[in-house]
Order: structure tokens, then sequence, then C-alpha cells
């Protein structure tokens, strides 16, 4: 008998205007990033626990505050950004807080009922608030990646012994604010593009009538070279002819710490360097799934109005490596003939990317071509490692916790004779500090079960 009326109490009073309020990324579709937020309704599907399955929302999962869900994001976002209180919206300390254990994961993107992109709202949220407050050294450090590597690749042989080394690593993770727990990437001995070039010399064969473009990504070119060449003899090996193009990093990390103006001229340099060539017939495919989903997602969001087209087009024809192949499969250029019909067991833990915004299932379809290969799928989430999210000091612990949720059991209960396969570079790095297991790229795997 106490319970108010109806129209009392509501989230909108009459007579407020929904700000308009200027954005980095593009909320056309959404009508603005206030409503964005507003896709939130409240249904509480973010706070699921592990049992439950899906993704969203790991830092929920872990920590089981209500704080840390895709639901409370949303709701505080909203709130301050519908109240002006300052001359940027964005600068509190307050949505700092919710955001910071936001993984970026994109789960929410999918697995919401609403499709709420937190992540996509978190990037565009830390634009605003570093311009408020300036940009931290450690997120200068983790946006620049690429080129901090290009130029270690210069002596790597140094720069692997200074970060594997117990006190030179340990005094590096202080400055830069990592966890002194956590080991750090190490540097290919030599890139992809080098070995390509050299590789490219030495063929003797004719050209293959079929043309696909790889996107040597900056996480592959620089630490994952060899999982970039067995991508590249792979193809090769199927009857096809790759080509390196001309392009920039992916900007991955730049979006995932919100530096999202220097982002939008990566993307708006890919879409340019890239538009002419890549088409259905002569995709661009992609080895690590956050670098090649880009195309599929942000950069849409990203460019210009007059590049949007482009974007889309170039997007549609952004293929992960194992999209490729299932492609490939069904047109009957690639049969198993080609590969072994030795038996293997293969343990898949799925890229959270890949996962929201494409689909596991081609990388099972891919891993199962050697007819006695026998895939399983495990029923993780998050691997807790997220791009950079896993090394900084104060999200270790977290990060540790969310991966012990269900992929390091798993791990540690597989046979010895079974395999690991992991397409996320961080993935694989965080099942390697967790569990002491290697993980591969399918790629890898699919590589070494040649004929």
């Amino acid at each position: 008998m106490d319970t108010p009326p109806m129209d009392t109490h509501l989230r909108y009073r009459p007579g407020v205007d929904t700000p308009d309020i200027k954005t980095v990324y593009d909320f056309t579709r959404e009508k603005g990033i206030v409503r964005a937020a507003e896709f939130c309704n409240g249904s509480g599907d973010c706070r699921k626990t592990h049992l439950s399955g899906g993704t969203m929302c790991p830092s929920y999962m872990a920590t089981r505050d209500e704080k840390h869900t895709t639901r409370a994001r949303g709701n505080v976002l909203r709130e301050y950004l519908r109240k002006p209180y300052v001359k940027n919206r964005f600068n509190h300390n307050e949505i700092f807080g919710v955001m910071d254990l936001c993984l970026s994961c994109k789960a929410c993107k999918s697995e919401c009922p609403s499709g709420v992109d937190v992540a996509k709202l978190k990037s565009e949220f830390l634009q605003h608030y570093y311009e408020a407050n300036g940009v931290p050294f450690r997120s200068r450090l983790i946006a620049n990646f690429a080129n901090l590597n290009r130029l270690a690749s210069i002596w790597p042989a140094i720069y692997n012994f200074t970060v594997s080394n117990a006190f030179a690593a340990g005094i590096f993770k202080r400055i830069s604010g990592f966890a002194t727990q956590r080991s750090l990437p190490l540097l290919a001995k030599t890139t992809v593009g080098s070995w390509f070039q050299r590789h490219q010399a030495d063929l003797k064969h004719e050209r293959q009538k079929r043309k696909v473009y790889l996107f040597n990504d900056e996480f592959t070119n620089f630490n994952d070279a060899g999982t970039g060449k067995h991508a590249v003899l792979l193809l090769e090996h199927l009857g096809y002819e790759v080509i390196l193009p001309e392009h920039a990093e992916s900007g991955r990390a730049h979006i995932s710490k919100g530096l999202l103006k220097k982002a939008r001229e990566i993307a708006i340099n890919n879409v340019m360097s890239l538009r002419e060539i890549i088409s259905e017939e002569t995709p661009l495919v992609g080895v690590e799934p956050s670098a090649i989903l880009t195309f599929r997602d942000e950069y849409i969001d990203l460019v210009t109005d007059d590049l949007k087209l482009d974007a889309q087009n170039l997007g549609e024809n952004a293929l992960l490596f194992e999209e490729f192949i299932v492609r490939e499969m069904k047109k009957g250029h690639i049969t198993s003939a080609s590969f072994t019909t030795d038996h293997r067991n293969i343990k898949l833990h799925g890229h959270c990317h890949q996962k929201a915004i494409a689909s596991q299932v081609p990388t099972v379809q891919m891993l199962s071509l050697p007819i006695n290969y026998e895939v399983e799928v495990i029923p993780s989430g998050c691997c807790g490692m997220a791009g950079s999210f896993g090394y900084e000091k104060e999200h270790y612990v977290i990060s540790m916790k969310i991966g012990e949720l269900v992929l390091f059991p798993a791990i540690r209960g597989k046979e010895p004779d079974v395999l690991i396969a992991a397409p996320g570079t961080s993935c694989r790095h965080q099942i390697k500090d967790g569990t002491g297991e290697t993980a591969l790229h399918p790629i890898d795997i699919l590589y070494q079960a040649l004929r």
C-alpha cells in the first residue's frame, strides 16, 4: 500500500533535453553517446557467474560487485553525461573508478540484450578524461607499443635480455607500472616483414591464381613472427599467392587506452591504403583477432564520413585467418587431403573479440581439417589478460582471478598430449603465466599438420 505511483521516481523528468556531446567515435546510429549509454535497460544479464557460460562480464564474475557490472558502467556514464556539472562532462573520478575494471572484452556488445558496447564507451570516456587530466606515462607507453617494438627490434637480443633479466626487468616494471609478477613478451629475432622480403626473393615457383593479402599486425610482426611465417607458408602450400600490403599498425593499443584521436588517424591511413586492393576476391586476412577485427568494428565509427563506405566495404572483406580457410574449404579449394591423418586432441580457448564480433566456429572447423583432429572448446569467458590489462600492477590479481574461474583449471586438467589452441596473443601469454603451459595459435597447429 506504500508503493509510489507509477509516474514517480522515473529515470527522466519531462522537459529535460538530451545533451549533444561532441565525440571522436561516430555515435550517429545510437543518436549520440548519451543514448548509447541509455541502451542499458537494467536487465542485469551482466550479473552472470562463470557457471552461466559466456563472457560478460569478467570483472563482475571475479568480484561479484555490482560496481563492476556492465549495468553500473552504463548507469554512471548516463548519469554524469546528462548533468552539466562542468564543461567536460567526462571529467569525473567516479566514472573512472567504475570504468577501471572494464577489460574491453566487448562481450556486452553481443551478450547484452540491448547490445551496450561498454568498450566503445570506455574508450571515448578515456579520451575526454585524459584531455582534462593528462595521459598517464603507462598509457602512452602501451599505446606506442608498435613504435617501441620497432625501435627495440633493431637489437632484439638486448631487449629480450633486459626484459628477461630479473633485476633489469624488475626496474622496468616498477617504473612502467607493470606487475612485477608478470612476465613480459619477447621480440622475435626477425620481424615478419624482414623475413617476408627475403622469402619473396627466394621464391622460384610461378604465381598462383588465387591471391590473398595478409595483414601484418604489430603483434604478429614483432612478437609472434613464427606464427606469421607459418601463416604465409601454409597459404602458399595450399596454393595461394600471399602479399603483405603497405599499411599502418592496427591501432588496437591506442583504442584500448582511449587515445582515439591517434587511433582515428591510423584508421584513416589504413582505409585509404587498402580500399583499392581489398575485395571479396582478394580479401585482407589477419592473424591476431583483436587487430584484424578493428576493420570490422571500430574503424567504421572512427573514419571521416567520406570514408565510411570504404571502411564498411573493407570491414566486410577483412577476415580472420580461420574464416578465410573455411570459406575456401566450402569452395572446394582446400581439403583434408593436404593434412596428416594422425590423431590429435585439441582444447580451444577463443578470443573475446572473436566471440563478440565474429565466431569461434570457423576456428573449430579449420582445426578439424585433419580428419582425425578432435577439437573441444573450453567454456571459458575472458582469459583475464585482455591486452595490457593483466600486465598493469593494480589489475594483476583480478586478471589471474578471472583466469582461475574456468580457463586455468581446464588446462591444468588436460591430458599431457592434448594441444592448447588460442588465437589471441594476450591469451597465450596469460595461459603461460597462469599454468606454465604453452598454447599455440591455430595457424601453428594447422601448419604442423601439413603432409
